[in-house]
């Protein structure tokens, strides 16, 4: 309401806070974004190794430069296009695929069983996957340009409802297969991909549209956060603004680019950019709280950085180890960086407002 021409986060903090804010989460959106390319982009390369003679390089440079020409040719008005067809092309592959995926599940081993963790550890891994994507969501400006951009409330609620239904069953889908994939044996590739390892022997007529299907997938979200990018530096219809947009985001490209060639994990991608987030959604968010000024917001961002790096820090006694915990090696969710994150981010910022007798309002 307050902010009704509006097209992402970052004008909300400058709204709040001001140009320096604005700035700050925009770095801080454009890096959470640039991971969430090189996983995506990383995906696709591996998922081609598992199901094709093709180079990874040769998908990974392909997608990333045909989605490049038509967002920055066409901006977000290309990308709903594209969205549209690729949404139906999707659920009618992923139903295909699905289905032969379980009708070639190979037999299972007597000895396989669920894969279980103590219960102790289940919960804290769920808790870290909820916390991780609600806080890196609110800084994915390709959701807050269709939030924007819809007809009206009714339009937007029918939207998230009905994606919110869809993404649930893809999941269940997905997963499932992928668990039983794990308990059957079969190799699940490097980086691991359980749902497309079982048709890694499948014959031509299966993996193609398979194929397509993964490409489907990696391009309906690369052209989304290719358009996200942009339009934090597209400032209103300038001419120049947008150019500026298009060539930015070109150049954030070609580092993302390099990354997903190195075949990194990419759950490790995407709990890094996760991790980013949670460290400023709650300072950004508070500023719908008057007492909140731009020194408490930047400080508490700060701090929560150093909030995700002290747990490792504590617990092994170094800075350096306190920094590899927070990058999450063996790509396991772990707990204590997301919490030591929104912890000490929302007390410095708490705080700092609290002695601060500056006010600010939404403009």
């Amino acid at each position: 309401q307050a902010l009704p021409e509006g097209r992402s986060i970052a004008e909300f903090a400058d709204a709040c806070y001001g140009k320096g804010v604005r700035h700050f989460v925009a770095l801080v959106s454009v890096a959470y974004m640039g991971c969430f390319l090189a996983a995506e982009l990383t995906a696709i390369g591996a998922i081609t190794a598992l199901l094709s003679d093709v180079p990874p390089a040769v998908v990974i440079i392909g997608v990333a430069l045909t989605t490049l020409v038509y967002t920055v040719m066409g901006g977000l008005r290309a990308s709903l296009a594209t969205d549209r067809w690729q949404a139906w092309l999707l659920l009618a592959l992923l139903l295909a695929v699905a289905s032969v995926t379980l009708w070639r599940l190979p037999s299972m081993p007597n000895d396989a069983q669920l894969p279980s963790l103590p219960i102790g550890s289940s919960l804290s891994v769920a808790l870290t996957l909820v916390i991780a994507v609600t806080a890196a969501n609110l800084f994915h400006q390709g959701y807050w340009q269709r939030v924007w951009a819809a007809q009206d409330d009714a339009s937007l609620g029918r939207g998230a409802w009905l994606g919110g239904g869809l993404t649930v069953l893809v999941v269940m889908v997905i997963g499932g297969v992928g668990i039983m994939a794990a308990m059957s044996g079969v190799s699940l590739g490097e980086p691991p991909m359980p749902f497309f390892a079982l048709l890694s022997d499948a014959p031509v007529w299966i993996t193609l549209p398979s194929l397509v299907l993964a490409v489907t997938l990696v391009t309906s979200s690369v052209d989304t956060l290719q358009n996200g990018i942009a339009s934090l530096w597209a400032n209103g219809h300038r001419p120049e603004a947008l150019n500026k947009a298009r060539w930015l985001t070109v150049a954030i490209m070609l580092p993302v680019i390099v990354i997903a060639l190195q075949g990194l994990s990419v759950l490790r991608l995407f709990l890094i950019a996760d991790l980013l987030c949670a460290a400023i959604v709650v300072p950004v968010l508070l500023g719908l709280w008057q007492r909140m000024t731009p020194m408490a917001a930047i400080s508490g961002g700060l701090a929560g950085l150093v909030g995700a790096v002290l747990p490792g820090w504590i617990g092994q006694g170094s800075v350096s180890a306190g920094v590899m915990a927070a990058t999450f090696p063996g790509s396991v969710p772990t707990l204590g960086p997301f919490v030591g994150a929104l912890l000490l981010s929302t007390t410095v910022s708490v705080a700092l407002a609290l002695v601060s007798r500056q006010r600010v309002e939404v403009r």
